[in-house]
């Protein structure tokens, strides 16, 4: 018997590079970063769901960037692309009938369109406004589990971030991290089952 019956999927990260569209926003790799890192930790400590635009001018702000950077990620939120094989990867997952989800740190109207770039067909996006929290609190997660109709036993979570890691596995779910920029895990963090720099090894993982 397959381990899962199961995958859920970070978007923003995971699965979408958005990555590239902070950089270009903020004018550089570095300041990407920098942004990008001041982003994740004001979502981690946001916990109820506020605004997501407000929130991306708030974490700008946060780094020494002008709100209107925050405003320029929502209005050119349709520029997000996914990783190169993003695609052919999904198309694996599905071949091998394992039902495939999101949950992403956003607004619904914006979740579903950035989920829409994927081009693939999910069976379930959550959102944070739809969860009510941003992650990684767990109730983001088990929302996302409900409308997948999976148990977390039988779910593979495949992170993006580094707070996805502990979140989801306080969620029960066993967790793959797309660590694509080689990021260090918090202290205390417990492990991922797999930890990889490309989603090309997810397939031989989630249906091992």
């Amino acid at each position: 018997m397959p381990r899962y019956d199961a995958v859920l999927f970070d978007l923003l990260t995971a699965l979408l590079d958005s990555w590239a569209l902070f950089n270009d926003i903020a004018g550089g790799a570095e300041r990407g970063l920098t942004w990008r890192k001041g982003y994740l930790l004001r979502a981690y400590a946001t916990g109820a769901y506020v605004d997501y635009a407000q929130m991306a001018r708030d974490s700008a702000a946060d780094v020494g960037l002008h709100t209107e950077a925050g405003e320029q990620l929502v209005q050119r939120w349709d520029e997000l692309r996914p990783w190169p094989e993003a695609r052919e990867v999904l198309a694996a997952l599905a071949a091998a009938r394992l039902r495939l989800g999101v949950v992403t740190n956003c607004s619904d109207a914006l979740g579903r369109r950035a989920a829409d770039l994927v081009g693939v067909r999910f069976a379930a996006v959550t959102t944070a406004e739809q969860a009510g929290f941003y992650k990684p609190d767990p109730r983001t997660y088990r929302k996302a589990l409900e409308a997948l109709g999976a148990q977390p036993s039988r779910t593979l979570f495949v992170a993006g971030s580094p707070g996805d890691v502990g979140g989801a596995h306080a969620a029960g779910m066993d967790v793959f991290w797309h660590n694509r920029r080689g990021l260090p895990l918090p202290g205390g963090s417990p492990r991922p089952l797999a930890e990889e720099g490309t989603l090309f090894p997810l397939p031989a993982v989630a249906t091992r």
